[in-house]
């Protein structure tokens, strides 16, 4: 098993820039964000793998998904704010 030592010098280096920039709460966001997406495809909807093989077909899958859950959301949106104006 081999060591790099380099890499360590080059996270303090990054994690001070990032500190320094005051970038670490864009950092800190971007990284929960997709997750909370993901799993909700994964629980919600039941997908579990790729049907399709290949990087672009699996790039077009993952496109039909997100135009599915995007609509989805809009649906529910706007059948709580027909609900709303209702009553």
């Amino acid at each position: 098993m081999k060591v790099r030592n380099g890499i360590s010098s080059l996270q303090t280096t990054s994690e001070g820039a990032i500190k320094e920039r005051g970038w670490i709460c864009i950092i800190v966001r971007r990284m929960h964000e997709p997750e909370r997406v993901f799993g909700q495809i994964k629980n919600n909807r039941g997908f579990r793998r790729f049907l399709l093989r290949g990087l672009p077909k699996v790039g077009l899958e993952v496109g039909w998904l997100s135009l599915a859950h995007q609509l989805l959301k809009k649906a529910a949106k706007d059948k709580n704010l027909k609900i709303a104006l209702q009553g």
